[in-house]
């Protein structure tokens, strides 16, 4: 009982910030383009506490902690006032639905891009702070019948130079023996304090380019599993921070991709299970580990709710890309029939991730194990 109790402190720890950053996008933009916010609430369902600050906005958190909403004046899910439903002046100046049609794209698309912008300050804080980890040119295991178990490279081996090039880190390793399939290559390492020079002749991996066609890549065979970090000055660790933002949200958008052409299988999908078992790994892993995995979720948040599926921010985002084009917005059935669309989608993606939690649980695979 007490994992399950660690496990899901963790999932809290790592998902309620995420979570308010993202409805506090939305929360901060509204209340600069003079909407008038009447709930922010991280969880759903029944209010557990809260307070009304001054501007009538109820703070709460609610029972169910996977997610949270901000409730505006005059937003409901079909952008159509309900008929028969007059507002004053002063009431339309602090609606939601009389804004601009810039001004409500803006309100919807500001939680997502919190979240984006959450997870860069997250890396360039750790990267001034405590470092941006990276994976030292040492050698911790060679594989068999491997380029490298030929060339005579051993565990402890550190990198010094690889095809005349000085070496720092092990990813300059990989990507110089990728240009070198079948190619001898000059090699030399630290040895207990001691230089030794050999050759090697990475072995030919054929692998796709990307762009139609088929590259020829050489593989060393050799991998390195230590990890150090390096600190930078805060400017630095913001360019760093951008960069590894970009590289992840590049990452992600592609798997997505894969998924939907099916070239990556939708098992690898994860529900809160899947969340709150990485997120107690991670918090065991160390505060580093934890923080880059928070970075991580809130990059993989603000995409998913970037999705151009109705209920979430990206569907709304659809309807008014929509409005924009054709100068009116969709039609009531367009939208009602949109909304619900949305909701089998989200709800269906939801439990298909949730049984691929659940069937990922060590008991659940020996179940299975016992009548196959």
């Amino acid at each position: 009982m007490g994992g399950v109790v660690e496990t899901i402190f963790w999932f809290l720890v790592v998902l309620t910030p995420l979570v308010f950053i993202h409805e506090y996008g939305h929360y901060w933009f509204a209340r600069r383009n003079g909407v008038r916010v009447e709930v922010f609430s991280v969880g759903f369902g029944r209010e557990l506490f809260g307070y009304t600050d001054k501007a009538g906005t109820r703070w709460k958190f609610s029972l169910i902690p996977f997610g949270g909403y901000v409730k505006m004046f005059g937003q409901s899910d079909l952008e159509i006032e309900d008929d028969g439903k007059e507002l004053t002046e002063d009431e339309k100046a602090v609606s939601f639905h009389h804004k601009k049609l810039s001004q409500k794209a803006v309100i919807v698309a500001a939680g997502p891009l919190a979240n984006i912008l959450f997870a860069i300050a997250i890396f360039t804080a750790l990267f001034a702070f405590v470092g941006q980890p990276f994976t030292p040119a040492k050698v911790s295991e060679v594989m068999p019948g491997s380029a490298a178990e030929a060339a005579g490279i051993e565990p402890g081996d550190t990198f010094l130079e690889v095809a005349g090039r000085s070496i720092a880190r092990f990813e300059e390793v990989q990507q110089l023996i990728r240009l070198h399939p079948g190619i001898p290559v000059d090699i030399t390492v630290d040895r207990g304090g001691s230089e030794i020079e050999l050759v090697a002749v990475p072995e030919v991996r054929i692998a796709p380019d990307g762009l139609g066609d088929e590259a020829r890549l050489g593989v060393l065979g050799v991998r390195g599993l230590e990890r150090a970090y390096e600190r930078h000055s805060v400017p630095q660790a913001a360019w760093q921070g951008v960069r590894e933002t970009v590289r992840l949200v590049s990452v992600t958008v592609t798997a997505i991709g894969q998924m939907f052409g099916g070239e990556r299988s939708v098992q690898e999908l994860g529900g809160p299970v899947r969340i709150a078992q990485m997120s107690d790994s991670a918090a065991d892993a160390g505060i580093a580990t934890l923080v880059i995995f928070a970075a991580f979720l809130s990059i993989n948040l603000g995409l998913i709710n970037l999705l151009p599926i109705p209920l979430l921010d990206g569907g709304h985002l659809l309807f008014y890309a929509y409005e924009a084009l054709v100068r009116r917005p969709p039609g009531r059935f367009i939208q009602e029939m949109g909304l619900k669309i949305g909701l089998v989608l989200v709800l269906g993606l939801m439990l298909f991730a949730t049984f691929n939690d659940i069937a990922r649980l060590p008991v659940v695979q020996r179940l299975v194990s016992l009548f196959t």
